[in-house]
């Protein structure tokens, strides 16, 4: 099995590796690595977790010189989330050697401060190419020394529309470079911007890696109308008791009345997309690795790159719109060798696209019946005793921290004969007890209606106590 060293990884570099644990290469690591080192241009296909960050990082770290204090490499990456994330990598690196200075340059911070570190003479520019550009007209970011330039999640980027203010920014760099471009999936206009600026690039592509071994994760289909999606989530919810848990939506104004929905019934969550300013952005993200929100409402682009230790559950509250979504989203949950459950809701609509999925991906979901879905033998399913149970206590205050990973009331594949119960996340110390006392407070019910699904809701809870 090969090491880093074998993979032209300087002592240094490897003794800081395994200060982190790290100590084998992944596959895109062992294919990419050599090839970087010996100044390659590269093409590689691999998704968010797949360590795709250190292939790149570590040949632009062991390349930089130190002696000379200006931009020598960039990473350009579609979201903040992602120039953020690399950056505390390449930070976590760079410690351990003196005179290695990076810099992350992004939209929504304090433009001051990215100026007096750029003139301190960065050598790593991370950043987003809004922000990039602005640098640039300012004449504050020079890219005539840039040696080594990388275009990170490069299908994210055409997919928001940034194909011109990247294309503008790689003519900014000199020819003479070495170019890395890392995508999830090829598309057509990827392959064209690589044959476009790449010098017979090098392909690694590898097969079948995903962010997380998809047949590792429970996975659950809910059949629900447009009308009662929202209910039946937050029935999901109460059932499965996450104890963190990433609800995707297909847009940013869906994702918003969502939250707004959850956190007037009582749940402890925040909302992730592109209309929040980066300050709150940050503060929502802090607040969820710090598991003091519980639910994160997000939408694929904002959740891009999205790594957070503890995720046991990802709820598709709208259809993906492809196989590579699906397996993007899902793979937020169930990492480092710990058990996940992703749940997709799907109306009739949404049935030609689930098949897909499944067909594509070689899977077969098992579907969670709800008290709103008729069972087969015709009766609701709370009408068989299958009551939902509330995911916390509500009130003024929380004493107790809901658990995380309980048993769905009924499960069966998906067009399929009946299998066993779904198996839930890693649950907390106790169950809450539903209090007595004014409508809509602990375990009794009440009803209202959202505008983010409409429906019937179920009572209102409370969150779980800080640590």
């Amino acid at each position: 099995m090969k090491n880093f060293a074998s993979l032209g990884v300087e002592p240094h570099w490897v003794e800081a590796l395994k200060a982190q644990g790290i100590a084998v290469p992944t596959p895109v690591q062992r294919e990419a690595v050599p090839l970087l080192m010996d100044g390659r241009d590269v093409i590689a296909e691999a998704h968010t977790g797949t360590g795709k960050t250190l292939a790149f990082l570590l040949p632009i770290l062991q390349g930089i010189d130190r002696n000379k204090k200006y931009p020598q490499a960039l990473v350009i990456a579609p979201t903040r989330e992602l120039a953020l994330q690399i950056t505390a990598e390449a930070a976590r690196l760079a410690s351990t050697t003196e005179g290695i200075s990076l810099l992350a340059v992004y939209g929504g911070q304090d433009v001051e401060r990215q100026l007096r570190k750029l003139q301190g003479g960065a050598q790593l520019i991370i950043g987003t190419p809004g922000r990039l550009l602005d640098h640039m007209r300012r004449e504050t970011l020079q890219l005539g020394g840039v040696r080594m330039l990388v275009l990170d999640e490069a299908d994210q980027m055409l997919h928001m529309g940034f194909l011109n203010e990247v294309e503008t920014i790689i003519q900014a760099v000199p020819s003479r470079r070495q170019t890395m471009l890392f995508s999830a999936t090829m598309p057509t206009a990827v392959r064209k911007l690589a044959r476009a600026y790449m010098q017979s690039p090098a392909d690694v592509k590898v097969e079948s890696e995903s962010p997380v071994p998809v047949h590792q994760i429970r996975q659950l289909v809910v059949e629900c109308t447009d009308r009662t999606r929202q209910k039946a989530l937050i029935e999901m919810i109460d059932t499965h008791r996450p104890y963190l848990a990433v609800i995707f939506c297909r847009t940013k104004i869906r994702a918003a009345k969502l939250n707004e929905a959850l956190q007037t019934l009582g749940y402890k969550s925040g909302e992730l997309h592109g209309d929040l300013s980066q300050n709150k952005r940050e503060q929502v993200m802090k607040a969820f690795r710090e598991a003091k929100l519980q639910l994160l409402v997000a939408t694929d682009v904002a959740a891009r790159g999205l790594d957070v230790e503890g995720v046991t559950h990802v709820f598709n509250y709208d259809m993906p719109h492809d196989t590579e979504s699906y397996i993007h989203r899902i793979g937020r949950t169930g990492r480092a060798g710990g058990k996940g459950v992703a749940v997709t809701f799907a109306a009739s609509k949404d049935m030609d696209d689930l098949r897909r999925i499944q067909k594509a991906a070689g899977l077969t979901l098992a579907q969670a019946d709800w008290s709103g879905q008729q069972s087969r033998s015709g009766a609701p399913a709370a009408e068989r005793g299958d009551k939902a149970r509330p995911a916390r206590t509500a009130g003024a205050s929380s004493r107790t921290r809901a658990e995380g990973g309980g048993k769905a009331r009924s499960a069966r594949a998906f067009g399929a004969p009946s299998r066993g119960p779904a198996e839930g996340g890693r649950r907390g110390a106790g169950k809450d007890k539903p209090r007595q006392g004014r409508p809509g407070a602990g375990g009794e019910r009440r009803t209202g209606r959202s505008g983010s699904g409409g429906g019937s809701q179920g009572g209102r809870r409370g969150g779980r106590s800080s640590h």
